[in-house]
This record gives C-alpha cells, structure tokens and sequence, in this order.
C-alpha cells in the first residue's frame, strides 16, 4: 500500500524495467526465451547432399522425377545427392540477394527466371554472387554446343553467370481453319503489312450489332509482354550488347506508333484478350482472335488450358518489320547458376551439367511444355520432329527450332526493369493522346502520324533513365554521361 501511494503521489516515480513491462510483453518475452533455447537445443539439420531452388512448380516436379536416377548413381559412386525445392519467385530472389548481401547459406544451385537476373548483377562484376563460368565453358566446349543467343540473358559486361534452360523462340500461331476457309495462302506474308492486307477480310461483326468483333491479332497497348517481342524483333529494346540505351530509338517509336494505332480508329486490328485469364481465353474459344503471338512455353499452355483449339491453329515465322527482316523474336528465360558460397563448387557443376544438358531433360521438357532445349546436338531428335495433331499435324518443334538461331539479344542490364516501364509509360501517354484527338482526329490515326510524338516521348522516358544510372557508379555507361544520347545506333 505503502509504495502504491509514493507512486501515486508521485505520477513521475521511475518504473524498474520488470515493473513497466505488459502482460502481453511478458508473453513475448516468454515465447522468445522458449523459441531461443529451443532452437539451440534442437538445430535442424542440415539436409545431406546437394540442394536447388527453383520458382517454377512444373520445373520442381520434372527436375525430382529426373533426379531420382541420378541420386540412385550418386550414392553409389559417394556422390552428394540433389534435392530440389521449389519456393515462389519473389521469395527466392528476397533470399537469394539477401543471402549474397549477407554470405548467408544459399542452395548450391539456383534457378533463375529473366526479369530476376538484372537485380544480381546490379554492382560490380566481380561481386556478382553467382559464380562466373565463362572460362569453364569455353574450356568445355558448351559455348558452342550451346545457342549463342541463349546465353544473353544471363551474361554482363562480357562475363557468363549461368547454364540456360531455353531459347524461347517466338512464332505467329493463327486460326488455321479460319484462314483456309477463307481461301487465305499465308505463305505470302513475310511482313507486318503483308499480314494486314491478306488477313483484314477476316475481322468480322459476328452478331450483327454493326462493330467488328474479331480482330486479327491478340495484342494490345497495355500488354507488355507482347510488345517487349515486338520493340526486340525490330532492333529495338531497353540496352544493346555494350549496356547502351535503346529507349528512345527509332525501333522503339516504330513499334509503340503501329502498337497504338492497331489498337483504335480505322486502322485498328488487335483486341484485348489477355492471356492467362478466363475472359481472355474465352475470346479465343469464341474465335475473336485470329493471331497470337506465340513463344513455344505459350503452345505448351495453350495445349493445357484451351484443348478445344486442338486442331484448328498452326504456326506461321512471325511477320518482319521490312522485307528481308527478322521473322522471330523471344520471350522469358530461364539459367541455373552456382552460387559463389557453394560448398563444393565441381559437385555443383557436375549436377548443373547433368541435369541442364541432359537428353532426358530436352525431351520431357517438350513433351511436357513444349520448351525447346538450347543444347543444338538435341534439335535432330525425333520428339522435334513428330507431327502434332493439337497443331493440325504440324511439326512445331522443328519450326520453333529452325528460328532459335535468330531470337535477338536480351539485356540483362540492372536497369532493364526500370527502362521497360519507361517505355510502357510512353506507351500509355501516346495512346490517351491519339484517343483524345490531340495529334491527329482519332479516325485519321495512323502509325506514321503517331510517330513524331512517339519519338517525343521516349525520348524524355530515356533521359528519365539515364538519370537515374548516373546514381549507380559500378554501372554509369558513357550515354548516362552524355545528355545527347539518345539510344539511336
């Protein structure tokens, strides 16, 4: 009673630690204490052998099938096994920077998706934490049993940090049995314009409210993911191979003016049906698409989500931009690197080679999602080379293989991300201006008359980016020091 009244007479009496601590704070305290002792008590183990993290669930499922043989070997030879965990991609890079922040334990393999990679070599290259293979693959030979192009992604100022997984070669799927009854000879097109003019009889009002409502291609100035194909088919792009930006090149304008103009007025041709959604599928279904831009993991989806266009599509090279152009582009990648904290770096190797390049892989990865294999010595297989009904007997393995020396470069600068979104802002700001009538009456829009404002404004989304390279010293390129740059070669 006594001290209670000191301290109530004294409102500014000090409270001992123990004495200022809430019931809920002694619970804390509590759990933490129990949880500290546990974990020194009970350590978990580490798991013997070799492991790889993967974002990808079919990648986890195939790579444990694949690996029950190969541990069986292992274990007799007394090597380390692999096991495999698939963990989210968002995740897995949290815990991949973090650990090589931290020299924090990591996987003894790692899989990385494209988009992932340009945050990993976002410092100098000798602090890359995956380890550099460059030498170990010219001294084995893979650089040139590999698909050059397919190193790309996975490749900074010049240094090689990972296997690849794929090509991604990008083709034009379109409604076959739409086009023959048309009478329609899609040999013909080799360009853009070509695909415009010979398929425009196609768009069609198909209930007879007086609007089209079947357009010739799945692209829209939203879908950056289509487009990003199209801005690298034209020579375009974010960086080219010396880290120089292409933002604000012609390629770049070219492409955003025919994306936005295709999508209104009198010259429009595409429709929103975007993938991986229910609505988006269901205009497919309903035959309100025509074309779809396609890289070969898409027909392995498509064959899973929408069996009832089995046998009415096939695959076309996609149509260049001039005559003589490109007739490909890609999309996503995937590498397996060998962290540079790995326990036993020649294990690791020797799991990635095996797992990576190994027969059985290029063949379950096409059976199962139609992924053609970087490994050339695999493209004259006959899994490549057998008719697919769902493709109306086409053989697609061949056609996607035939391109896969042609898919263009693929930036892997830090500032990748960044200079993309950049130019889907342009994008957005050039069609709320068409749409508004404030280049040229909406009825008039064409990609010639959209070009000039185009050009404006990836311009200024270029110099937006250099700006913030100039902040990164392991990375300024000599355009992120010149204010007239701007990206054109």
């Amino acid at each position: 009673m006594a001290k209670r009244a000191r301290t109530a007479s004294n409102p500014f009496h000090a409270l001992s630690p123990f004495e200022s601590l809430s019931i809920g704070s002694w619970v804390i305290l509590l759990i933490a204490v129990v949880s500290s002792i546990a974990a020194v008590a009970w350590p978990i183990e580490r798991r013997q052998g070799m492991q790889l993290w993967t974002f990808a669930r079919n990648h986890g499922d195939l790579y444990r099938r694949l690996a029950v043989d190969n541990n069986a070997r292992a274990k007799s030879e007394g090597r380390p096994g692999l096991h495999v965990l698939t963990i989210d991609a968002p995740a897995l890079s949290r815990r991949t920077l973090s650990g090589f922040w931290s020299q924090t334990p990591l996987a003894d393999l790692i899989e990385v998706e494209r988009n992932m990679m340009t945050q990993f070599v976002s410092g100098p290259v000798e602090d890359v934490g995956f380890t550099d293979l460059t030498e170990r693959l010219a001294r084995e030979g893979l650089d040139r049993q590999i698909n050059p192009p397919s190193f790309m992604p996975w490749t900074s100022r010049g240094r090689i940090f990972g296997l690849p997984h794929d090509v991604h070669p990008v083709l034009l799927c379109y409604r076959a049995d739409l086009v023959e009854q048309a009478g329609i000879d899609v040999t013909r097109i080799e360009t853009w314009s070509d695909f415009i003019e010979l398929l425009s009889p196609l768009i069609a009002d198909l209930d007879g409210d007086g609007r089209p409502d079947r357009y010739l291609i799945n692209l829209w100035y939203t879908q950056m993911g289509e487009i990003e194909p199209l801005l690298l088919q034209a020579g375009g792009g974010t960086f080219d191979e010396n880290d120089r930006p292409l933002i604000g090149s012609p390629a770049n304008a070219m492409v955003i003016a025919h994306v936005v103009a295709w999508s209104m007025g009198e010259t429009r041709i595409a429709i929103d049906a975007p993938e991986f959604t229910a609505s988006g599928n269901q205009l497919k279904l309903d035959g309100r698409v025509v074309a779809q831009i396609m890289p070969d993991w898409l027909a392995g989806i498509w064959k899973s989500d929408l069996p009832q266009l089995g046998g009415k599509i096939r695959l076309m090279p996609l149509p260049a931009w001039r005559k003589g152009g490109r007739r490909t582009s890609v999309r996503g990648g995937t590498m397996i690197g060998i962290p540079r904290s790995t326990r036993d770096f020649e294990a690791a190797w020797q799991a990635a080679r095996h797992l990576y390049l190994s027969r059985d892989l290029a063949e379950e990865l096409f059976r199962s999602s139609h992924i053609i294999s970087p490994v050339k010595r695999y493209w004259n297989e006959a899994f490549y080379q057998t008719p697919d009904p769902y493709f109306r007997g086409q053989t697609t393995g061949a056609a996607y293989i035939e391109q896969a020396p042609n898919v263009p470069f693929r930036s892997s600068n830090p500032f990748h991300n960044l200079a993309l979104t950049r130019i889907g802002d342009a994008i957005n700001d050039l069609h709320a201006a068409a749409a508004a009538g404030e280049i040229v009456p909406v009825e008039q829009v064409t990609a010639e008359a959209l070009m000039p404002r185009a050009s404006a404004l990836l311009e200024e989304a270029e110099a937006r980016v250099l700006r913030e390279m100039a902040r990164n010293v392991f990375l300024r390129s000599p355009a992120a020091d010149d204010p007239t740059h701007r990206g054109r070669r």
